[in-house]
């Protein structure tokens, strides 16, 4: 039995193309088309396509083969997590975030996560595999028919290396962009790394303005090593010299994400330390207070303690912020999101 296409992994002029070869007109691939792209990916809703032809689609193609297994709302400020279950009963989550300016989702691009972060809660699962366009298109697009609106930012910081998955995930962010999709602009995306150096020199030739995110975490490498196994691979200098070098070809600064650990990496003299090492860069400074993950050592910075970093960077002209904690009471907050195991699939 031929395995089914997925629409969403195609081009129009593809599903034109494959459309052609089962009889179908043209135009039938355009309205398809329109039609996933408004976040309907059932083929028997849409409703101006012959019976026949709804019924044909459904033996030849799927439309992301994602499904929506379980939504959860926060109490606090009504983030919702989503736990989507992909055609080969892996589970993914993807987070809708509210904003002033609009809504942001934060997507996963890969089930599971080969890059072993100790503070992250998709880690010790490790990776399975990577997720195709069309499935990290059909996380967006599922919100989108939830929520009945549209969405205005994208974020890759879910489950998954966006750069381990690179090929798919720049495909992506050009699908997204263009007009005839969601026409969601490149500056409204967000591209989060654990500091893989090759793909950050291979993302600053890509000629799109998509935010580059460093998840940084620590003030030299061997502060770096304790948490995150990929500084043994590209070291903190390396690291820095890549993010350097990216902003010199695009002229767009780097944000380095900052995950404060209680008496790991919190201490004003850290604080010293990273801002004599980014002074005077092309780059702004994200602070995170750590979130509480099952299974790990990690413990939250106090709200002085957090304070007085931010004080130290911004005495030393480093520009930062906080970040405002969204969604953890439903474990949607950054580091909380994680991939099931078949096994726990079934429990959902």
């Amino acid at each position: 039995m031929n395995k089914k296409q997925d629409l969403l992994d195609m081009t129009l002029e593809e599903i034109t193309e494959a459309f052609e070869k089962l009889g179908f007109q043209p135009f039938r691939a355009k309205q398809v088309y329109k039609w996933l792209y408004s976040g309907q990916l059932d083929f028997e809703q849409m409703s101006n396509l012959p019976k026949e032809m709804r019924q044909k689609l459904g033996e030849h193609f799927t439309a992301g083969g994602v499904t929506v297994i379980k939504k959860l709302v926060s109490k606090i400020d009504g983030t919702r997590k989503y736990l989507m279950k992909l055609h080969d009963g892996n589970i993914v989550e993807s987070v809708l975030m509210k904003y002033h300016y609009g809504y942001s989702v934060c997507l996963s691009t890969q089930v599971g996560c080969r890059m072993g972060c100790k503070f992250c809660a998709s880690a010790p699962l490790g990776l399975v595999r990577n997720l195709t366009v069309g499935e990290m298109l059909a996380q967006i697009l599922s919100i989108c028919n939830d929520i009945g609106e549209r969405i205005s930012h994208v974020v890759f910081m879910g489950i998954g290396e966006p750069f381990d998955n690179y090929d798919n995930v720049m495909a992506f962010l050009r699908r997204i962009n263009r007009e005839d999709t969601l026409n969601i602009s490149f500056r409204k995306m967000t591209v989060s790394t654990c500091g893989i150096v090759p793909r950050i020199l291979d993302f600053a030739h890509e000629g799109i303005p998509v935010n580059l995110s460093i998840s940084l975490h620590a003030p030299n490498n061997q502060v770096r090593e304790r948490t995150m196994p990929v500084a043994r691979k590209w070291n903190f200098e390396e690291l820095l010299d890549a993010c350097n070098e990216y902003a010199k070809i695009t002229s767009r600064r780097v944000t380095y994400e900052y995950s404060l650990i209680k008496d790991v990496n919190d201490s004003p003299e850290y604080a010293k330390m990273l801002a004599e090492r980014i002074k005077g860069t092309l780059c702004h400074v994200n602070l995170i207070p750590v979130n509480t993950v099952e299974g790990t050592n990690f413990d939250k910075s106090t709200r002085p303690r957090i304070e007085e970093f931010k004080k130290v960077l911004e005495d030393n002209h480093i520009p930062v912020t906080v970040r405002r904690e969204l969604g953890s009471d439903i474990m949607a907050a950054c580091g909380q999101l994680r991939r099931n195991t078949i096994e726990e699939n079934r429990k959902v």
